[in-house]
């Protein structure tokens, strides 16, 4: 990977250009990403590895960590390891934003391992990329430029001694094209683009652009359809995305799962079955005979190759349930150009 030269950065929050001194918020929205085809091109830019794992806003406050999923459910029970890591994290008050993953043997972030782990007795290694700081003794910094955040971020975790899982996420300035490219043959997700002396806002804008190098996104679980040749589980998962309110049918996924996921899975929808079929609109997929309808609830991440002319995904694989989302909020994801 092409790696950026580190500028040192001197002084406390309070002499940071933008740093509001206020008392620490409760919550503070994570700022979203805007999805493109290609990162964009000038040294402008800051170019991020995009990670395989759960978004967290994480607080610490005198000594109390406290982990929040980005519609602010508290998660710190599920990273025991990470929620111990934080208090040695050289603040008496801070906000950061990160990404907590599971890094696999060839040191990629993975979705899957990462929820085989959270199901385990709570020793599993997770790892929390930080890729932002947005508060910090007593001052707001989310006005500051976000080159300036990262550079203070960078060394007051370079600050902690031994080892730890809270890790920096490194950047590149410029070169986005060739980072993607890098980023795409090491079989990453794909990387976020950041303009580096953009505020951090909690809303979806054009300073952060993501562009992926598969095409991956939510969808909205609408029931399964029944297994053949009396294989264990569902068949396949029947998958939906809203559209202007209406859930809208997107295709089934039946693979990447494993035998164990399948029944968990079945019985969980099992428990939500609803007699109604979800979608606003009955699809002509002749696979649907005979569904088993759910309650729209259950929200899955699946990796696909492209949609097709009706709507549907083409060689569809299931990464796994996102708990972290509401279903209410699962759109088409559409890359717009730059």
């Amino acid at each position: 990977m092409v790696r950026t030269v580190k500028k040192k950065l001197a002084g406390s929050p309070k002499e940071l250009p933008g740093a509001r001194k206020r008392p620490m918020p409760d919550f503070i929205a994570p700022q979203l990403a805007t999805l493109v085809n290609e990162p964009p091109e000038g040294d402008e830019w800051l170019h991020e590895l995009k990670f395989d794992g759960y978004r967290m806003i994480c607080h610490l406050s005198r000594g109390q960590v406290r982990f929040w999923s980005r519609n602010k459910k508290d998660w710190t029970l599920k990273f025991p390891n990470l929620a111990k890591a934080l208090t040695t994290f050289p603040a008496t008050s801070v906000i950061l934003d990160g990404e907590v993953v599971i890094v696999d043997t060839a040191g990629r972030s993975s979705f899957q391992s990462l929820q085989q782990s959270m199901r385990t007795s709570g020793t599993a290694a997770f790892v929390f990329q930080i890729f932002d700081l947005i508060y910090l003794d007593g001052y707001d910094l989310t006005a500051t430029p976000l080159v300036q955040r990262k550079l203070l971020l960078d060394d007051l975790l370079a600050s902690i001694k031994g080892k730890t899982p809270l890790r920096y996420s490194e950047h590149v300035e410029g070169n986005g094209e060739e980072f993607f490219r890098q980023a795409c043959e090491f079989k990453i997700e794909g990387i976020i683009s950041k303009l580096a002396n953009s505020p951090y806002h909690s809303a979806r804008n054009r300073n952060w652009l993501k562009a992926k190098c598969l095409q991956r996104q939510e969808f909205v679980i609408a029931g399964y359809t029944p297994s053949k040749n009396d294989f264990p589980g569902f068949g396949a998962l029947i998958l939906g995305v809203y559209e202007k309110g209406k859930l809208i049918y997107s295709g089934r996924v039946g693979t990447g799962f494993t035998i164990k996921q399948r029944l968990e899975l079945q019985r969980t929808l099992d428990k939500i079955s609803q007699a109604v079929m979800p979608f606003s609109v009955k699809p002509k997929d002749p696979g649907l005979r005979e569904a088993h309808w759910a309650k729209p609830q259950l929200v899955a991440e699946v990796e696909f190759t492209e949609w097709t002319a009706e709507g549907s995904i083409r060689h569809p694989s299931f990464k796994g349930l996102r708990e972290d989302k509401k279903a209410a909020e699962v759109v088409r994801e559409e890359a717009e150009r730059r």
